[in-house]
């Protein structure tokens, strides 16, 4: 899947030219079939990543639609100089699948790409929290449903996984569980995998009797 950064800046931010070495950077779509070492078709897997700066409201609201009626296999990802919770939700609203700050470390920058490239949603911490605890109030899963999943689990698993459903960060679940960064996304990956579930806010909402019992 090709990464196509969207951006007011010359030239790549660090972060990005180190997650996506065979990424380019354009300043609007109209240069993006002029680009001499870029090319693909409408039909493409593509990651448009739109760097917003102040002021750029319509401009995202119109570079998403355009994307989205266009390229019929592109996913979204708005990067923020200063990111808020009204414009992660907005941008969200439009189509993006994903939300994060501009100058994301490049592990942070590839795991958001495979969790968009899978059908989920990436938001930043403090809105998937807030999102958690919004939706848990709103629904409510039988005991046993629940318990149910949570067989399908390794005890380890089980726990990473009622951490990750408090809107807990990894590093925050691996200061709890003390185990490294690593093994917990390990554990994510695999508790996605055996419940189906898509990313964090969808692994909340399953597991729900829990979170509102934490």
């Amino acid at each position: 899947m090709q990464d196509i950064f969207i951006s007011t800046l010359p030239a790549h931010i660090d972060g990005w030219s180190e997650a996506f070495p065979d990424s380019i950077v354009i300043t609007g779509l109209e240069n993006l079939n002029t680009h001499s070492t870029f090319s693909f078709n409408n039909s493409d897997a593509v990651v448009f990543w739109l760097h917003m700066n102040e002021d750029r409201q319509q401009w995202l609201a119109n570079t998403i639609a355009t994307i989205l009626s266009t390229y019929k296999l592109a996913k979204i990802v708005v990067l923020a100089n200063r990111p808020n919770h009204a414009e992660s939700l907005h941008a969200l609203s439009l189509g993006a699948m994903g939300y994060a700050h501009a100058y994301s470390a490049p592990d942070v920058l590839n795991e958001i790409k495979t969790v968009i490239s899978h059908g989920g949603l990436w938001l930043g911490q403090a809105l998937l929290q807030r999102l958690i605890e919004t939706s848990v109030k709103l629904t409510g899963n039988q005991p046993e449903y629940v318990d149910q999943l949570l067989e399908k689990l390794t005890n380890r698993e089980k726990e990473v996984a009622l951490e990750a459903a408090k809107g807990l960060s990894n590093k925050e679940i691996a200061r709890i569980l003390n185990i490294t960064e690593r093994t917990v996304k390990a554990h994510l990956a695999a508790t996605f995998e055996r419940l189906g579930a898509k990313d964090r806010l969808q692994l909340a909402l399953m597991l729900n009797k829990h979170q509102r019992l934490g």
